[in-house]
């Protein structure tokens, strides 16, 4: 807004009225009014009268600021033309402060009951209605469960995984709730905290073989947020501080942190919008904790490249600590001697509508029970022989693009190979557990509607190349599991949308005899 000196700038007036010239005086004697920098004065634009009304309102204001101030010299003619021309727009008058009276009972009403000054609030929930169905028994390495289908592994007298066989699930309903508060101190810097509460056991899981609990066909938000029992416990999700160090520079520290915030984006598979099971909204090779506590650095080289650098120590809400996991706040492991990983990650830009992401992670697997789990072993793994092995490493590779062809269509994937080594406890050979997973697809955006977005998805999760004798679950007999995923992302309102998925396993948990599994899920989705 610029101060206007002159009425003749406001175009929206005739100069041949009355009120026009008075207002001119007014304006020039006591330059009252503000206006628009193109010339013209933009008020209430129900009528030429409010837009007047409104600057003689603005006139009325700095004269009675001017009298309450103690000045003396305001003409007596000029307060008489200000009478002449308030009962002459006072229709209009009145409506304009009304409205400002009902603007400022309501900016009081604000202040005086906003959360905080400094934080802001947002929440998403979410409905999940969802179904799997095999047709006949599939079968899953698992030697015992635990409550929340959190499975065991172990090997028969033979030596070999024992394998067991799953009925049908029953279809679920669930919810989920995640809130956000997000808090500045300066304007540049962000101090997140998350809390969430969930109650879903996802039916999928029911066919899964221990070590891959939500994981294939299980929808991103059907999930306990806490510890996989089903009860809708309310648990710390994130908590991190984002601070800039220079320009293009930032720093992320927390006890908390999510991976997936900085690592591995692909708005195709963005698990709000996208193809968003487990298996799909991201890598299935080089993030073995999902959330932990560290440091990520992210660097905005300039408009084509961008670094991220973390290293984060396991720290999730959902492993319970009582079983020896978390052990970033663990005084027994602490943050560098359990189970953690380093990520360095790439970003490539070669245009607008395109982006190559290239991904190391260095990843330490503790031996919890003797046996380790997590990515890039999709299962459990021991020393072949039912012996205890010491924890593990592993390097993992992985690329990861999106391209939007046209405005209508786009095209997406992802490869990952990583190399685990196995040090058996017992005097007896080790060796290395290599693998791959691969992931492509298509996306349509706004498919029927602005902002819809559909996608068609095709992975691989768990190729093992070499090693399966040292899987004691996740080896199944040699076959390898696919999946196919069709999402459609449908909003209702700004806030409210509707999400059908539908996933086909085939040869599930790496049996190529295991019947097909299909899964469908309907998740109503909320945000506030």
């Amino acid at each position: 807004m610029e101060r206007v000196t002159n009425v003749s700038e406001l175009r929206d007036v005739q100069p041949t009225d009355w009120a026009y010239e008075a207002l001119r005086q007014l304006i020039e004697k006591y330059g009252c009014i503000a206006g628009y920098a193109d010339g013209t004065f933009r008020g209430n634009r129900t009528l030429n009268r409010y837009e007047f009304a409104d600057g003689l309102n603005t006139c009325l204001q700095q004269i009675e600021k001017l009298i309450a101030a103690g000045v003396n010299n305001i003409a007596r003619e000029d307060l008489e033309k200000l009478s002449q021309l308030s009962n002459e727009f006072s229709t209009e008058l009145g409506n304009i402060r009304g409205r400002i009276n009902r603007l400022e009972e309501r900016t009081t009403f604000l202040e005086n009951h906003q959360f905080s000054t400094t934080t802001k609030l947002n929440g998403l929930v979410w409905f999940n209605l969802t179904g799997a169905t095999a047709g006949r028994n599939v079968r899953y390495e698992a030697a015992g469960e635990l409550p929340g289908l959190i499975r065991v592994a172990g090997r028969g007298a033979d030596g070999r995984p024992i394998v067991q066989r799953a009925d049908d699930p029953n279809i679920t309903f669930s919810v989920l709730t995640w809130l956000t508060f997000n808090t500045s101190f300066t304007g540049k810097d962000s101090l997140v905290i998350q809390l969430a509460a969930g109650n879903g056991i996802s039916p999928a899981n029911q066919f899964a073989s221990a070590g891959l609990l939500n994981t294939f066909g299980s929808p991103f938000f059907d999930q306990t947020a806490g510890t996989n029992n089903g009860s809708a416990d309310v648990i710390v999700r994130e908590i991190f501080y984002q601070f800039p160090i220079t320009k293009g520079l930032q720093m992320v520290i927390g006890p908390r942190i999510n991976w997936h915030r900085f690592f591995d984006y692909n708005p195709f598979t963005f698990i709000f919008t996208g193809a968003n099971s487990f298996n799909s909204q991201g890598t299935t090779v080089y993030d073995p904790i999902d959330r932990g506590s560290g440091a990520v650095v992210l660097w905005n080289i300039n408009k084509q490249f961008e670094l991220h650098v973390g290293y984060l120590g396991e720290n999730n809400e959902y492993l319970p600590s009582e079983f020896g996991f978390n052990t970033a706040s663990d005084p027994k492991k602490g943050l560098f001697n359990g189970t953690n990983v380093m990520t360095t990650e790439l970003t490539y830009k070669p245009s607008s509508r395109a982006n190559i992401r290239l991904t190391y992670s260095y990843i330490n697997l503790d031996n919890n029970g003797g046996v380790v789990s997590g990515e890039p072993i999709y299962g459990v793994a021991d020393d072949g022989q039912g012996g205890s092995i010491e924890p593990a490493s592993a390097h993992a590779f992985g690329v990861n693009f999106d391209w939007l062809i046209t405005p209508s269509i786009g095209i997406f994937g992802r490869y990952g190979y990583a190399t685990t080594k196995i040090d058996p406890v017992n005097p007896v050979p080790g060796g290395n557990i290599n693998s791959q997973a691969f992931q492509l697809g298509l996306g349509f955006p706004n498919l029927g509607k602005k902002g819809a977005l559909g996608t068609l998805s095709f992975l691989v999760p768990f190729d093992v190349l070499k090693g399966r004798e040292f899987l004691v679950a996740g080896g199944g007999n040699g076959g390898t599991q696919y999946e196919i995923e069709a999402t459609y992302f449908y909003p209702l309102t700004d806030n409210i949308a509707l999400v059908p998925a539908f996933f086909l396993i085939g040869n599930a948990n790496n049996f190529d005899d295991n019947p097909t599994i299909y899964v469908g899920n309907l998740r109503a989705q909320f945000s506030f």
